[in-house]
Protein backbone atom coordinates (compact mmCIF):
# COMPACT_ATOMS: atom_id res chain seq x y z
CA UNK A 1 0.00 0.00 0.00
CA UNK A 2 3.10 2.17 -0.29
CA UNK A 3 2.77 3.00 -3.15
CA UNK A 4 -0.50 5.46 -2.78
CA UNK A 5 0.89 6.89 0.16
CA UNK A 6 4.05 8.42 -1.93
CA UNK A 7 2.69 8.40 -5.32
CA UNK A 8 -1.11 9.67 -5.15
CA UNK A 9 -2.64 12.72 -4.20
CA UNK A 10 -3.60 13.41 -0.25
CA UNK A 11 -7.37 14.08 -2.13
CA UNK A 12 -8.01 10.36 -2.27
CA UNK A 13 -10.87 9.77 0.15
CA UNK A 14 -12.57 6.47 0.45
CA UNK A 15 -9.64 4.69 0.46
CA UNK A 16 -9.00 6.17 3.73
CA UNK A 17 -12.45 4.43 4.94
CA UNK A 18 -12.05 0.90 3.53
CA UNK A 19 -8.09 0.81 3.44
CA UNK A 20 -7.34 -2.74 2.40
CA UNK A 21 -6.40 -3.45 -1.66
CA UNK A 22 -9.09 -4.80 -3.54
CA UNK A 23 -8.66 -6.94 -6.52
CA UNK A 24 -11.78 -7.82 -8.04
CA UNK A 25 -15.84 -7.74 -7.63
CA UNK A 26 -18.80 -9.80 -8.82
CA UNK A 27 -22.38 -8.74 -8.29
CA UNK A 28 -23.30 -7.58 -4.58
CA UNK A 29 -19.74 -8.09 -3.46
CA UNK A 30 -15.82 -6.63 -3.58
CA UNK A 31 -12.74 -9.07 -2.98
CA UNK A 32 -9.24 -8.32 -1.70
CA UNK A 33 -5.70 -9.41 -2.40
CA UNK A 34 -6.45 -12.20 0.03
CA UNK A 35 -9.55 -13.33 -1.38
CA UNK A 36 -11.85 -11.69 1.57
CA UNK A 37 -15.51 -11.38 0.69
CA UNK A 38 -17.19 -7.83 1.54
CA UNK A 39 -20.87 -6.50 1.11
CA UNK A 40 -21.18 -3.69 -1.24
CA UNK A 41 -23.35 -1.19 -0.10
CA UNK A 42 -21.69 1.66 -1.69
CA UNK A 43 -21.83 0.64 -5.62
CA UNK A 44 -19.76 3.10 -6.84
CA UNK A 45 -21.52 6.27 -5.17
CA UNK A 46 -24.42 5.35 -7.17
CA UNK A 47 -22.52 4.06 -10.49
CA UNK A 48 -23.53 0.78 -10.02
CA UNK A 49 -27.12 0.14 -9.61
CA UNK A 50 -26.96 -3.41 -12.11
CA UNK A 51 -23.97 -5.15 -9.81
CA UNK A 52 -20.03 -5.43 -10.20
CA UNK A 53 -19.43 -6.92 -13.98
CA UNK A 54 -23.31 -7.63 -14.61
CA UNK A 55 -22.96 -10.48 -16.57
CA UNK A 56 -24.92 -9.33 -19.66
CA UNK A 57 -23.73 -5.82 -19.55
CA UNK A 58 -20.05 -6.97 -19.36
CA UNK A 59 -21.10 -9.57 -21.97
CA UNK A 60 -22.43 -6.87 -24.41
CA UNK A 61 -18.81 -5.02 -23.71
CA UNK A 62 -16.38 -7.55 -24.33
CA UNK A 63 -18.01 -8.72 -27.58
CA UNK A 64 -18.35 -5.29 -29.00
CA UNK A 65 -14.33 -4.87 -28.06
CA UNK A 66 -13.36 -7.72 -29.73
CA UNK A 67 -14.76 -6.88 -33.11
CA UNK A 68 -12.59 -3.85 -33.32
CA UNK A 69 -15.70 -1.11 -33.32
CA UNK A 70 -15.25 2.61 -32.64
CA UNK A 71 -13.97 3.35 -29.00
CA UNK A 72 -13.77 7.06 -29.04
CA UNK A 73 -15.79 9.56 -32.22
CA UNK A 74 -16.74 12.74 -29.94
CA UNK A 75 -19.47 13.39 -31.20
CA UNK A 76 -19.55 11.63 -34.73
CA UNK A 77 -22.61 9.29 -35.47
CA UNK A 78 -21.53 5.83 -34.75
CA UNK A 79 -23.95 2.60 -34.56
CA UNK A 80 -23.41 2.28 -30.65
CA UNK A 81 -24.65 5.52 -30.43
CA UNK A 82 -27.44 5.35 -32.69
CA UNK A 83 -28.22 2.02 -30.40
CA UNK A 84 -28.62 3.83 -27.65
CA UNK A 85 -30.76 6.43 -28.55
CA UNK A 86 -33.23 3.93 -30.18
CA UNK A 87 -33.09 2.16 -27.23
CA UNK A 88 -33.33 4.69 -24.23
CA UNK A 89 -35.94 6.28 -26.48
CA UNK A 90 -38.41 3.41 -27.29
CA UNK A 91 -37.81 1.88 -23.54
CA UNK A 92 -37.61 5.24 -21.50
CA UNK A 93 -38.64 8.55 -23.08
CA UNK A 94 -41.60 6.76 -25.28
CA UNK A 95 -43.34 5.02 -22.90
CA UNK A 96 -43.78 7.80 -20.17
CA UNK A 97 -44.79 10.26 -22.94
CA UNK A 98 -41.81 12.25 -22.26
CA UNK A 99 -40.08 14.15 -25.43
CA UNK A 100 -36.84 15.09 -25.32
CA UNK A 101 -33.59 15.96 -26.68
CA UNK A 102 -30.33 14.20 -25.56
CA UNK A 103 -27.02 16.05 -25.35
CA UNK A 104 -24.15 13.90 -24.57
CA UNK A 105 -21.82 16.16 -22.31
CA UNK A 106 -18.22 15.27 -20.78
CA UNK A 107 -17.96 12.33 -18.87
CA UNK A 108 -19.18 13.32 -15.38
CA UNK A 109 -22.23 14.29 -13.46
CA UNK A 110 -20.42 17.57 -13.15
CA UNK A 111 -20.17 17.99 -16.90
CA UNK A 112 -23.89 17.54 -17.45
CA UNK A 113 -24.58 19.66 -14.87
CA UNK A 114 -21.99 22.82 -16.45
CA UNK A 115 -23.92 22.12 -19.34
CA UNK A 116 -27.44 22.51 -18.22
CA UNK A 117 -27.05 25.50 -15.80
CA UNK A 118 -25.18 27.54 -19.53
CA UNK A 119 -27.81 26.28 -21.42
CA UNK A 120 -30.41 27.28 -19.34
CA UNK A 121 -28.78 31.26 -19.30
CA UNK A 122 -28.69 30.81 -22.69
CA UNK A 123 -32.46 30.06 -22.93
CA UNK A 124 -33.76 32.80 -20.33
CA UNK A 125 -31.00 35.47 -20.78
CA UNK A 126 -30.66 35.30 -17.08
CA UNK A 127 -27.73 34.73 -14.55
CA UNK A 128 -29.03 33.60 -11.59
CA UNK A 129 -29.77 30.65 -10.23
CA UNK A 130 -31.92 29.07 -7.54
CA UNK A 131 -30.14 26.15 -5.75
CA UNK A 132 -31.14 24.71 -2.37
CA UNK A 133 -29.10 23.77 1.08
CA UNK A 134 -27.47 20.82 1.50
CA UNK A 135 -27.61 20.02 -2.47
CA UNK A 136 -24.80 18.48 -3.99
CA UNK A 137 -24.33 19.01 -7.91
CA UNK A 138 -20.46 18.34 -8.56
CA UNK A 139 -17.05 20.26 -7.68
CA UNK A 140 -16.40 21.86 -11.27
CA UNK A 141 -16.91 25.59 -10.87
CA UNK A 142 -20.13 25.87 -11.81
CA UNK A 143 -21.57 23.19 -10.34
CA UNK A 144 -19.77 23.73 -6.96
CA UNK A 145 -21.29 27.40 -7.04
CA UNK A 146 -24.90 25.08 -6.81
CA UNK A 147 -23.46 23.26 -3.97
CA UNK A 148 -24.23 23.64 -0.81
CA UNK A 149 -21.58 21.87 1.86
CA UNK A 150 -18.97 24.75 3.05
CA UNK A 151 -16.60 21.43 3.17
CA UNK A 152 -16.03 21.86 -0.39
CA UNK A 153 -16.60 25.79 -0.87
CA UNK A 154 -14.93 27.16 1.67
CA UNK A 155 -11.49 27.11 0.03
CA UNK A 156 -11.85 26.68 -3.10
CA UNK A 157 -11.34 30.32 -4.08
CA UNK A 158 -13.28 30.58 -7.39
CA UNK A 159 -16.36 33.25 -7.80
CA UNK A 160 -19.77 32.17 -7.04
CA UNK A 161 -21.73 34.82 -7.96
CA UNK A 162 -25.21 34.58 -9.96
CA UNK A 163 -26.20 31.72 -7.18
CA UNK A 164 -29.55 32.43 -4.41
CA UNK A 165 -29.75 29.41 -2.13
CA UNK A 166 -32.89 28.96 -0.52
CA UNK A 167 -34.13 26.11 2.20
CA UNK A 168 -34.65 22.76 0.57
CA UNK A 169 -37.94 21.11 1.98
CA UNK A 170 -38.47 20.01 5.43
CA UNK A 171 -35.11 22.66 5.95
CA UNK A 172 -36.99 24.56 8.87
CA UNK A 173 -39.06 21.42 9.79
CA UNK A 174 -42.26 20.10 8.74
CA UNK A 175 -44.79 23.07 9.57
CA UNK A 176 -42.90 25.89 7.03
CA UNK A 177 -43.45 25.86 3.22
CA UNK A 178 -39.90 26.79 1.56
CA UNK A 179 -42.03 26.91 -1.59
CA UNK A 180 -44.27 29.53 0.06
CA UNK A 181 -41.06 31.23 0.74
CA UNK A 182 -39.31 31.10 -2.20
CA UNK A 183 -42.73 32.58 -4.03
CA UNK A 184 -42.37 35.59 -1.68
CA UNK A 185 -38.96 36.02 -2.43
CA UNK A 186 -39.71 36.40 -5.94
CA UNK A 187 -42.69 38.35 -5.64
CA UNK A 188 -41.08 40.60 -3.51
CA UNK A 189 -39.10 43.32 -5.93
CA UNK A 190 -36.81 44.23 -2.07
CA UNK A 191 -35.84 40.77 -1.89
CA UNK A 192 -32.24 40.66 -3.51
CA UNK A 193 -33.22 37.39 -5.01
CA UNK A 194 -32.74 37.66 -8.75
CA UNK A 195 -35.19 36.69 -11.11
CA UNK A 196 -33.51 33.13 -12.05
CA UNK A 197 -32.99 31.82 -15.13
CA UNK A 198 -33.60 28.07 -13.36
CA UNK A 199 -33.99 26.19 -9.94
CA UNK A 200 -31.99 23.14 -9.70
CA UNK A 201 -32.69 20.34 -7.32
CA UNK A 202 -32.26 17.06 -6.35
CA UNK A 203 -35.70 15.14 -5.33
CA UNK A 204 -33.45 13.29 -2.64
CA UNK A 205 -30.36 14.86 -1.87
CA UNK A 206 -27.93 11.66 -1.43
CA UNK A 207 -24.89 13.51 -0.17
CA UNK A 208 -26.90 15.93 1.58
CA UNK A 209 -28.15 13.35 4.37
CA UNK A 210 -30.76 11.40 2.01
CA UNK A 211 -33.30 13.93 2.54
CA UNK A 212 -36.60 13.45 0.49
CA UNK A 213 -39.01 15.83 -0.93
CA UNK A 214 -42.31 15.23 -0.74
CA UNK A 215 -44.47 14.51 -3.89
CA UNK A 216 -46.44 17.92 -2.96
CA UNK A 217 -43.15 19.98 -2.82
CA UNK A 218 -42.03 19.06 -6.02
CA UNK A 219 -45.30 19.23 -7.61
CA UNK A 220 -45.71 23.44 -6.07
CA UNK A 221 -41.83 23.94 -7.40
CA UNK A 222 -42.64 22.88 -10.80
CA UNK A 223 -45.72 25.44 -10.99
CA UNK A 224 -44.08 28.09 -9.10
CA UNK A 225 -41.19 27.67 -12.00
CA UNK A 226 -44.09 27.52 -14.62
CA UNK A 227 -45.43 30.63 -12.61
CA UNK A 228 -42.42 32.84 -12.83
CA UNK A 229 -41.02 31.51 -16.41
CA UNK A 230 -37.85 29.87 -14.61
CA UNK A 231 -36.68 26.43 -16.06
CA UNK A 232 -36.78 23.53 -13.60
CA UNK A 233 -33.31 21.36 -13.77
CA UNK A 234 -33.71 17.94 -12.00
CA UNK A 235 -30.40 16.35 -10.86
CA UNK A 236 -31.31 12.82 -10.99
CA UNK A 237 -27.25 11.81 -11.33
CA UNK A 238 -27.13 9.82 -8.02
CA UNK A 239 -31.28 8.88 -7.63
CA UNK A 240 -32.24 8.26 -10.77
CA UNK A 241 -31.42 5.30 -13.21
CA UNK A 242 -34.25 3.26 -10.84
CA UNK A 243 -32.69 4.02 -7.43
CA UNK A 244 -36.19 5.26 -6.06
CA UNK A 245 -38.42 2.11 -8.09
CA UNK A 246 -38.91 4.26 -10.71
CA UNK A 247 -36.49 5.04 -13.98
CA UNK A 248 -36.54 8.50 -12.96
CA UNK A 249 -36.75 9.70 -9.40
CA UNK A 250 -39.71 12.35 -9.64
CA UNK A 251 -42.08 10.07 -11.80
CA UNK A 252 -44.62 10.07 -8.79
CA UNK A 253 -44.98 12.95 -8.77
CA UNK A 254 -45.94 13.68 -12.24
CA UNK A 255 -43.51 16.81 -13.13
CA UNK A 256 -41.95 17.32 -16.35
CA UNK A 257 -38.95 19.38 -15.40
CA UNK A 258 -37.26 21.40 -18.36
CA UNK A 259 -33.97 19.80 -18.21
CA UNK A 260 -32.77 16.76 -16.65
CA UNK A 261 -29.35 15.65 -15.46
CA UNK A 262 -28.38 11.73 -15.95
CA UNK A 263 -24.53 10.42 -14.82
CA UNK A 264 -23.40 7.85 -12.78
CA UNK A 265 -25.32 4.26 -13.10
CA UNK A 266 -26.68 5.27 -16.78
CA UNK A 267 -23.26 3.86 -17.99
CA UNK A 268 -23.86 0.23 -16.97
CA UNK A 269 -21.01 -1.26 -15.09
CA UNK A 270 -19.35 2.08 -14.14
CA UNK A 271 -17.98 3.37 -18.01
CA UNK A 272 -18.32 6.92 -17.75
CA UNK A 273 -21.39 8.91 -19.38
CA UNK A 274 -23.12 12.14 -18.64
CA UNK A 275 -26.22 13.59 -20.24
CA UNK A 276 -28.84 16.24 -20.11
CA UNK A 277 -32.48 15.95 -21.44
CA UNK A 278 -33.73 18.87 -22.54
CA UNK A 279 -37.52 19.80 -23.77
CA UNK A 280 -37.02 20.23 -27.78
CA UNK A 281 -37.68 24.05 -27.44
CA UNK A 282 -34.91 24.90 -24.97
CA UNK A 283 -32.51 22.90 -27.50
CA UNK A 284 -31.05 26.29 -28.35
CA UNK A 285 -27.16 25.62 -29.14
CA UNK A 286 -25.13 26.37 -32.27
CA UNK A 287 -23.36 23.59 -33.16
CA UNK A 288 -20.11 23.46 -30.95
CA UNK A 289 -21.15 25.85 -28.66
CA UNK A 290 -20.37 23.16 -25.84
CA UNK A 291 -18.17 20.12 -26.82
CA UNK A 292 -16.10 17.91 -24.98
CA UNK A 293 -13.27 15.55 -26.17
CA UNK A 294 -14.84 12.04 -24.42
CA UNK A 295 -18.36 13.27 -25.10
CA UNK A 296 -18.42 10.01 -27.32
CA UNK A 297 -17.73 6.78 -25.41
CA UNK A 298 -19.15 4.18 -27.27
CA UNK A 299 -18.31 1.39 -25.10
CA UNK A 300 -20.49 3.22 -22.15
CA UNK A 301 -22.98 3.50 -25.21
CA UNK A 302 -23.09 -0.41 -25.38
CA UNK A 303 -23.30 -1.09 -21.61
CA UNK A 304 -26.18 1.81 -21.43
CA UNK A 305 -28.06 0.72 -24.30
CA UNK A 306 -27.82 -3.51 -22.70
CA UNK A 307 -28.87 -2.11 -19.10
CA UNK A 308 -31.93 -0.67 -20.52
CA UNK A 309 -33.07 -4.03 -20.58
CA UNK A 310 -33.75 -4.08 -17.28
CA UNK A 311 -36.55 -0.99 -17.94
CA UNK A 312 -38.45 -3.09 -20.93
CA UNK A 313 -41.03 -4.30 -17.61
CA UNK A 314 -41.80 -3.64 -14.68
CA UNK A 315 -39.70 -5.96 -12.56
CA UNK A 316 -36.64 -4.55 -11.07
CA UNK A 317 -38.84 -1.64 -9.95
CA UNK A 318 -41.22 -3.57 -8.27
CA UNK A 319 -38.37 -5.42 -6.57
CA UNK A 320 -36.50 -2.43 -5.57
CA UNK A 321 -39.65 -1.03 -3.95
CA UNK A 322 -40.30 -3.97 -2.26
CA UNK A 323 -36.76 -4.70 -0.97
CA UNK A 324 -37.23 -0.79 -0.28
CA UNK A 325 -40.05 -1.41 2.12
CA UNK A 326 -38.03 -3.98 3.72
CA UNK A 327 -35.07 -2.07 4.28
CA UNK A 328 -36.69 0.71 5.79
CA UNK A 329 -38.61 -1.55 8.19
CA UNK A 330 -35.27 -2.85 9.75
CA UNK A 331 -33.97 0.42 9.87
CA UNK A 332 -36.44 1.22 11.89
CA UNK A 333 -36.16 -1.22 14.31
CA UNK A 334 -32.99 -0.47 14.55
CA UNK A 335 -33.73 3.02 15.25
CA UNK A 336 -36.21 2.17 18.14
CA UNK A 337 -33.48 -0.22 19.48
CA UNK A 338 -31.04 2.40 20.00
CA UNK A 339 -33.00 5.84 20.43
CA UNK A 340 -29.94 7.34 21.79
CA UNK A 341 -27.59 7.34 19.02
CA UNK A 342 -29.82 7.40 15.98
CA UNK A 343 -32.25 10.02 15.23
CA UNK A 344 -33.76 9.58 12.07
CA UNK A 345 -34.16 7.21 9.00
CA UNK A 346 -35.11 8.62 5.57
CA UNK A 347 -35.47 7.22 2.20
CA UNK A 348 -36.93 5.89 -0.66
CA UNK A 349 -36.46 2.44 -3.01
CA UNK A 350 -33.11 1.71 -2.19
CA UNK A 351 -31.68 4.61 -1.16
CA UNK A 352 -31.87 5.14 2.92
CA UNK A 353 -30.07 7.50 5.66
CA UNK A 354 -29.39 6.33 9.17
CA UNK A 355 -28.98 9.05 10.95
CA UNK A 356 -26.86 9.47 14.24
CA UNK A 357 -27.19 11.76 16.81
CA UNK A 358 -23.00 12.51 16.49
CA UNK A 359 -20.14 12.01 13.85
CA UNK A 360 -18.05 10.63 16.05
CA UNK A 361 -20.79 7.67 16.66
CA UNK A 362 -21.36 7.35 12.61
CA UNK A 363 -18.16 6.86 11.96
CA UNK A 364 -17.43 4.51 14.62
CA UNK A 365 -20.32 2.29 13.42
CA UNK A 366 -19.26 2.47 9.49
CA UNK A 367 -15.82 1.33 11.20
CA UNK A 368 -17.34 -1.32 12.77
CA UNK A 369 -19.33 -2.69 9.82
CA UNK A 370 -16.28 -2.62 7.22
CA UNK A 371 -14.55 -4.84 9.94
CA UNK A 372 -17.22 -7.14 9.34
CA UNK A 373 -17.09 -6.94 5.67
CA UNK A 374 -19.25 -4.43 4.57
CA UNK A 375 -18.52 -1.30 2.82
CA UNK A 376 -20.93 1.75 3.68
CA UNK A 377 -20.42 5.47 3.31
CA UNK A 378 -21.64 8.28 5.76
CA UNK A 379 -22.85 11.53 3.93
CA UNK A 380 -24.90 14.95 5.30
CA UNK A 381 -23.32 18.20 6.40
CA UNK A 382 -22.32 17.04 9.35
CA UNK A 383 -21.21 13.25 8.61
CA UNK A 384 -23.80 11.59 10.63
CA UNK A 385 -25.89 9.73 8.23
CA UNK A 386 -24.99 6.34 7.05
CA UNK A 387 -25.97 6.36 3.21
CA UNK A 388 -27.33 2.65 1.94
CA UNK A 389 -26.85 2.41 -1.39
CA UNK A 390 -26.96 -1.14 -2.41
CA UNK A 391 -26.99 -2.14 -6.17
CA UNK A 392 -30.58 -2.46 -6.58
CA UNK A 393 -30.12 -6.25 -8.16
CA UNK A 394 -29.10 -7.39 -4.58
CA UNK A 395 -30.21 -10.89 -3.67
CA UNK A 396 -32.60 -9.76 -0.49
CA UNK A 397 -30.64 -12.45 2.10
CA UNK A 398 -27.67 -10.44 1.46
CA UNK A 399 -29.52 -6.97 1.85
CA UNK A 400 -30.96 -8.33 5.05
CA UNK A 401 -27.51 -9.32 6.44
CA UNK A 402 -26.10 -5.96 5.45
CA UNK A 403 -28.79 -4.55 7.32
CA UNK A 404 -27.76 -7.35 10.27
CA UNK A 405 -24.06 -5.85 10.06
CA UNK A 406 -25.27 -2.63 10.57
CA UNK A 407 -27.09 -3.89 13.50
CA UNK A 408 -24.45 -5.38 15.18
CA UNK A 409 -22.23 -2.69 14.71
CA UNK A 410 -24.49 0.13 16.16
CA UNK A 411 -24.61 -2.27 19.43
CA UNK A 412 -21.11 -2.87 19.57
CA UNK A 413 -20.38 1.19 19.61
CA UNK A 414 -23.13 1.59 21.84
CA UNK A 415 -21.48 -0.68 24.20
CA UNK A 416 -18.01 1.03 23.81
CA UNK A 417 -19.76 4.38 24.10
CA UNK A 418 -21.45 3.27 27.65
CA UNK A 419 -18.37 1.95 29.06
Amino acid sequence: MDIFQRRESEVRSYCRSFPVLFSGAKGSFLFDEQGNRYLDFLSGAGSLNYGHNNPAIKQAVIEYLQGDNILHSLDLSTVAKKRFLERFSSVVLEPRGMDYKVQFTGPTGANAVEAALKLARLVKRRSNVIAFTNGYHGLSSGALAVTGNSFYRSEAFIHRNNVSFLPFDGYFGGDVDTVAYLRRFLGDSGSGVDLPAAVILETIQAEGGVNVASLLWLRDMAALCKEFDILLIVDDIQVGNGRTGSFFSFEEAGIAPDMIVLSKSIGGIGLPIALVLLKPEHDVWKPGEHTGTFRGNNLAFVAATEALSYWENAALAQEVRRKGLLLRDRLEDIRAGNPALITGVRGKGLIYGLEFAAEAVCKAVSGEAFARQLVIERCGPKDNVLKFLPPLTIAEEDLLHGVAVVAESVASVGVKSAS
